[in-house]
Formats: C-alpha cells, structure tokens, sequence
C-alpha cells in the first residue's frame, strides 16, 4: 500500500521538475513512509511513496523497472503468486519477490489485458518505452484511489487530490454539482468527478492511455447478471464458501501481521472466524471501536461472542472521548480530501491511529458484504416492491409481520414501510434517488448554478433489488465508504483490505435467487447460513443493522465541535443563505431532523475555509 504520484509535462524540466515532483510526493508522505522513490525519462516523472507489506527489502522499491518499463504501483495483487508460476513456466524470470514485479512481467506477457487476470486492489501507472505510453489502471471496484489533471496536453496524477494542487494545471474553481450530492446525498464523488471542476478520478474498471499529448480511457470489466447454474441451495452455499474461503486465504498474504477490525457485526464477525478457521495455529489481534453512553451504540457483546468462540483472538478495545476527537479533527479534515460527510471516518481514524500504534501495518475490514448481498434497511423496500410487482401479496404479509417482530416495527412504521415498498414498485431507482436528493432535506445549493439531476442511474437485471444493490456498489453507497476507508487507514500508514469486494464473489452473488440474498427478512442470508456454525448464535441471529454509529450529529456539534455551527457560513456564497441559517437555527434549537444536514454543512464550510 503506498502513495502514487507523476506528471508528463514538457514545460518542465531539470530541477523545476525534481521540485515539482518532492512536493507532491511530500504531501502524501503519510501513505509510506517505508520509502521513497523517483525517476525522470524527459518529460516524464514518476514518484512512489512505499509502505512496505509484501517482499520487505529494497528489490520491492518503487518506481521499479523490467526491461523497458517502469511502474508506481499502489495496492495488493493478492493471485500474484499464482500468476507468477504461470509466467515462469513462460519463461519469465523474477529478482523480487514482489506483486509489483508480477504486474511489470504480465503487462509483458498479456498486455493490458493482464488486469482481467488480477484478484486484488489496485492504482498504477506503466511506463511502456516501447510504445512511449503511459498505461494506467484502476481495481474494478475503485477501492484505491487514481485522481488526474488533463489540460493542453500536460497529465498530472496521484493518490490523493493534496498531490495535486501544486500542479501548474490545478484551478481552484469548485464543482457544484458534486457539492450538491454531497450535501443532498452524502456522497463524495459521481463517476469521473470530484469537488474541483479541474480534478478528476479514473473510474472503477478502467484503463487509461497517455499518448501523444492525448489520453484514452475504457472500461476493461463490467458486471453482468450471469444464470444461475446451481442445482439447489446447500450447492450454492458450499460454492459460496470455497470462494470466500480462497478469498480469505490470498488475502492474509503478507510479510507483515494481519490483523481484523471487529465490529460484532456479521460481516467482520465472518471474516474472524474464517481466519481462525484457517489458521488455528495463529494468533492475531482484533481491534475495536464503541460508545457507551446514553443513547450510544455499544455492541461489545456481540465482539466478546466472537472473542469468546475463537480464543487465539487478541482483542483490542477502545472508546475515544470528545476531548481525543477535537485533537485529531483537523488531520482527520485534512487527510479526508473532501468535506466529511458524516461523523463516523473520525471514529475510523481514531481507531487507524491505534491500530498502527500497536504496531500493526495491514488489517482486514468487512466493507462491500452490504452492498451486494442485502444488509441495508432499504433493500427491504425493493425486495417488496419485487413482491408487489409479482402479485406475491401472501409472501408480503409475512415479511411484513416478520418485520414487525424482530425489527420491532409498530404501525406508524409499517405503514411507511409499506409507502416505500409502493413507492419502489413505480418509481425507478433514478426517480427514487432523485427524489431523495431534491426532497428529503432542505435544498440549500442555488439550483441556477446546477445541472437539474447531477446524476443518473441506469437500469440493471431483471428486478428492483438487483438494481439496488448494483448502485448501492457503484454509485450510491460504497464508492463513499471506500474513499473513507483509503484516507482514513493510510493517513495512518496501514493498508486496509476488503475481501468481500472479491469481484468472483459479487459475479456469483447475482447470479443467485435474491431470496439467497434477501430471505424474507433475513439480510445477507446466504452468508449467514453459510457460516452458521462458525458465528457466535447472538451475532448469526442479529437482525438489526447499525452501521458505523458515532455521535458525531446530535452530540459532539452540540459539544466540543459546536464551533463549527458559530462560524460564518456567508462566504459560500453558492448557498441559499436564508435556508442555511433557518437548518441552523432550527438545530440549535434541538431539532434533530436535519442534523446530517447541519454537519455537511459544518464540514464543508471548514474545508473550504482550510
């Protein structure tokens, strides 16, 4: 895991380009700190900050070369092993024993075609001097980070936006749309955009070509709805174990310890088990985060279960209190990149930091189970919406009743769970979020300075829960969540994995029933049943789902970060000022309904003003 960053610039030359590339690469020092490497081929530059995890010694150093390329390279190819023995029975010779090496002798052997044989994550840049192009790719999910500028010619690119804005190409001018998303729905990004007009990120799946003062993008994998070809439901379960279990072991590759971050939900809870499973004779530590105060979310219990079935576990355990949060906020606002949307990266990072004060340089996260296998609240109103659509009113009934019991649903609930479900059935998922994003808080952007909907959802499958859970990976909820995980994990040097966002795993994800996904009430039932006997019974039969829960809304902007809402918020002269200062008001009163939106407004306000 490291820091990437390069420019071809033919306006730069000697010692303006030496500058121009340290200062990049000095603003994203904290991503590896291991290392730190450049190399010049005219008007090229290439620069690598290295965190060290896989072939600890020098040979692993970056920019690396193979023959006439040259690569910076950000991320785990965790089948490197594999496809080395392949390539080496072609012939192909190694120094090191690096993934970094692999990629340069598949690239050679394969092309550009040699990502589709990638497992992993992943942000790099190639230098062919054969061809004289640069060849750039991103991992199919967009879990790590490739943000560029492209103007006359000149092609800026790095891991972070912070390595950027020295760059001669970098205009301050902001993205109104992506500032209305954010605000509106809490996402960070849209496709190739970012909160500058000038700065853009290499969407997930893609390759880009620099070449000739032009650049080239295509999509290189996409997902698609393949028949399920499995004969009954314990087939597709064992099936689905072998496939995380693979997924598990590459995954714990690593010349460093590994160790998990444990929510006591089933996601993490799953993965701890798995390594335990498969590694009976390891020790390894858990790390984990919670609030005990009133009204705060404190699933200790739930962690000590899993503690409790596997004792080679270390556990870790911490609550930060607002005093901690006020002295990390500013790094936090800083490495984020972009204005917080939501309180709960603060809480990541104050957990990172302990983590690698621990000493620990790679941990396992259970990010990406939700978005494809059915764990959020919302994919009950599509699943109905399915239901109502199929005249399958009887199944309906019991899901509602289900809901009523183990969601603790009363009427008032019931009734505007089922308005949902209606409204899923005729409304698309377009029409859904676009409502959302217009209606749901009050719309503070001057809508003259926007395009009418800044976004747009195709259609996907054959059904209204499939769709969801499709933007739910690739537009609505992860991409957010991973830019999150990336900023707040290397801010403090560790590398953060998610085996769930294996692609092999979502493949056959949708290509199952969805009641594999979503049974009755039952979210993500396949996995749960799957590793019913590995999970503790009080995590295996969790049906609530509680997410990343921090205080931060309702009660540190009322205490040691209420600052934030006295500031002056005229100079975002964009806004609607008279909407802006009633939202405010109306929280300070202690109105809560708006408070998500109070806090973008907080942080955004901030972040420009940094």
């Amino acid at each position: 895991m490291c820091g990437i960053a390069g420019f071809i610039d033919v306006s730069l030359t000697g010692s303006a380009q030496h500058e121009m590339l340290d200062g990049m690469l000095e603003k994203i020092g904290h991503r590896g700190p291991d290392s730190r490497g450049t190399w010049y081929n005219s008007e090229l530059a290439l620069g690598h900050n290295r965190l060290s995890i896989i072939d600890l010694s020098a040979d692993g150093n970056q920019p690396m070369h193979y023959q006439d390329l040259t690569i910076i390279f950000n991320g785990e190819i965790y089948n490197y092993l594999e496809i080395r023995k392949e390539l080496e029975l072609k012939g192909f010779s190694f120094r090191s024993h690096s993934d970094t090496e692999v990629i340069l002798a598949a690239y050679k052997c394969w092309g550009n075609d040699c990502v589709n044989r990638f497992l992993g994550m992943w942000a790099f840049a190639l230098w062919d001097n054969s061809k004289k192009e640069l060849f750039c790719s991103r991992d199919r999910f967009g879990i790590k980070p490739f943000y560029y500028v492209f103007e006359s010619g000149k092609f800026y690119f790095g891991s972070e936006y912070k390595a950027l804005k020295s760059a001669p190409v970098f205009k301050s001018n902001l993205n109104y749309n992506q500032i209305a998303r954010g605000l509106q729905l809490g996402w960070i990004g849209y496709q190739n955009e970012t909160y500058y007009d000038c700065i853009q990120q290499l969407p997930a799946a893609c390759n880009l070509i620099f070449k000739n003062g032009t650049i080239t993008i295509s999509e290189y994998w996409s997902l698609s709805v393949s028949p399920d070809t499995y004969s009954d439901t314990e087939i597709r379960r064992k099936r689905f174990k072998e496939l995380l279990s693979d997924v598990v072991k590459i995954h714990m590759r690593s010349d460093v310890e590994i160790a998990v971050c444990l929510s006591g939900g089933i996601d993490s809870s799953s993965l701890t088990a798995l390594i335990a499973e498969q590694f009976p004779e390891n020790r390894f530590h858990s790390f984990s985060i919670y609030y005990d105060g009133k009204k705060e979310v404190d699933e200790r219990p739930f962690m000590k279960a899993v503690i409790e079935k596997y004792p080679q576990v270390d556990p870790n355990y911490y609550m930060p209190d607002e005093s901690a949060i006020q002295d990390i906020f500013n790094d936090v606002v800083y490495k984020s990149d972009v204005p917080i949307t939501g309180s709960s990266p603060i809480s990541h990072y104050y957990l990172v930091k302990r983590i690698r004060e621990a000493g620990i340089k790679v941990v396992l996260d259970g990010q990406g189970a939700d978005e494809y296998l059915a764990g959020y609240i919302p994919a009950y109103y599509r699943r109905m919406a399915d239901l109502m659509g199929s005249g399958k009113f009887h199944q309906l009934n019991l899901m509602m009743k289900t809901l009523k019991r183990e969601q603790e649903f009363g009427m008032s609930k019931s009734v505007q769970a089922l308005g949902k479900g209606l409204l899923s059935t005729f409304m698309s998922e377009h029409q859904l979020y676009k409502t959302e994003y217009s209606k749901y808080y009050p719309f503070v952007v001057q809508k003259n300075l926007l395009a009418e909907t800044p976004f747009q959802l195709k259609e996907f499958g054959t059904n209204k829960l499939d769709n969801y859970l499709y933007h739910s990976l690739f537009t609505t909820s992860l991409p957010t969540i991973l830019h999150y995980v990336d900023r707040m994990t290397m801010a403090s040097s560790v590398e953060s994995r998610v085996p769930f966002l294996d692609h092999r795993l979502i493949e056959f994800a949708f290509s199952i029933p969805t009641n594999e996904k979503l049974n009755g009430t039952q979210t993500k039932s396949i996995l749960r049943e799957t590793l019913k006997n590995q999970l503790p019974k009080s995590v295996y039969d969790r049906r609530d789902k509680k997410g990343f829960v921090t205080p931060g809304e309702d009660k540190w902007l009322r205490g040691h970060l209420s600052w934030l809402i006295d500031k002056d918020f005229r100079k975002m002269d964009f806004l609607d000022q008279h909407i802006v200062q009633q939202v405010i008001q109306d929280y300070k009163k202690g109105n809560n309904r708006n408070s998500r939106l109070v806090w973008r407004l907080a942080l955004l306000n901030y972040w420009l003003n940094q």
